[in-house]
């Protein structure tokens, strides 16, 4: 396939390096070869996946003219963080919509926020945050601010172009895996690796494990986004909720609630390998993909690379540090 000429701004810290697993593998007991890749390196502001969605979406925002980045999440949204922090370097204004409680002591994520430089606008109940990011557009509009909207988790198609040429990265690195395992949410990191996958020849096996969404919405809105991102790289290939693989079963607490699964998958993380994992996404999918490996989900032959997605400054939110003494 001949790849079209997209626009990308080149700040992350490429390519974020591969590395065994030896002694959380010991402390499992065995089981397949462990491998991780380290997205939590890819250097803004503490790094995460959404750095590599914002080359290509800030790229559009520049060639669209856009003076302001408005986008939205939870309080401690990694996404908003990165989000603040590419608007703070590349000369845009930031709003960002966050649900949450105003009166909240200023820690983890939403600190980093306000060092940013973000305007931010307080939502106290989520069923109001479409209406108000809506409405904090208009009003950017109305003021003569030029406001680009950057998708919540930065997935719609020009974001997850950043997972896609991500499959590409990890395959010039030579690693064979037979699973990627990771934490899905929004579907732009899981739709920008299936389309990847298909694009650039990835022979191993993706599997999201989600953070708070349903399995078949999951299937429905990440086919739908490969397919849109396909489109962008090159001729559009049709995916089907069928090409997608997604575990749900971790979810089921909610989003962002911490239970023993992922107080000891980032405790097993930590002190067998010196990395930290976050509490909302790859707490929880690391938490899921050990699991797996207990239940022999995998075949001991077999190497599971899980992809590192970031997320850490969560770890040090006020909401969150008590989990953890």
């Amino acid at each position: 396939m001949a790849i079209k000429d997209i626009p990308r701004l080149n700040f992350a810290h490429l390519p974020t390096p591969v590395e065994e697993l030896p002694r959380l593998r010991e402390a499992l007991r065995g089981g397949p070869r462990l491998l991780i890749k380290r997205d939590d390196q890819t250097g803004l502001a503490f790094g995460g996946n959404k750095t590599r969605k914002l080359e290509f979406l800030v790229a559009e925002a520049r060639e669209e003219g856009a003076k302001t980045l408005i986008t939205g999440g939870a309080l401690q949204s990694n996404h908003c963080r990165q989000t603040a922090a590419a608007a703070a370097r590349f000369g845009f204004e930031c709003i960002l919509v966050l649900t949450g409680d105003k009166s909240q002591h200023a820690s983890g994520n939403l600190l980093l926020d306000q060092l940013f430089g973000a305007e931010i606008v307080y939502v106290a109940d989520r069923k109001d945050r479409d209406r108000i990011l809506q409405e904090t557009f208009e009003r950017a509009t109305r003021e003569g601010k030029s406001p680009y909207l950057v998708p919540y988790g930065g997935s719609n198609a020009t974001g997850a172009l950043g997972y896609a040429f991500a499959m590409k990265e990890l395959i010039g690195q030579k690693v064979s895996a037979d699973w990627i395992v990771f934490a899905t949410s929004s579907g732009g990191t899981h739709a920008g690796l299936l389309s990847g996958q298909r694009v650039f020849g990835f022979s191993g096996k993706i599997m999201g494990i989600s953070v708070d969404e349903p399995e078949e919405w999951l299937k429905r809105e990440v086919s739908q986004l490969a397919s849109a991102t396909s489109e962008k790289i090159g001729d559009r290939i049709e995916f089907t909720p069928a090409d997608v693989l997604v575990n749900a079963d971790y979810c089921g607490p909610g989003y962002g609630v911490v239970t023993e699964r992922e107080r000891e998958a980032i405790r097993l993380f930590a002190s067998c390998e010196g990395l930290l994992l976050d509490p909302v996404y790859t707490g929880r999918a690391a938490a899921g993909m050990i699991d797996l490996l207990r239940k022999g989900f995998f075949k001991k032959d077999e190497t599971v690379l899980f992809l590192h997605t970031g997320g850490l400054p969560a770890l040090f939110a006020d909401q969150y540090t008590d989990k953890f003494r």
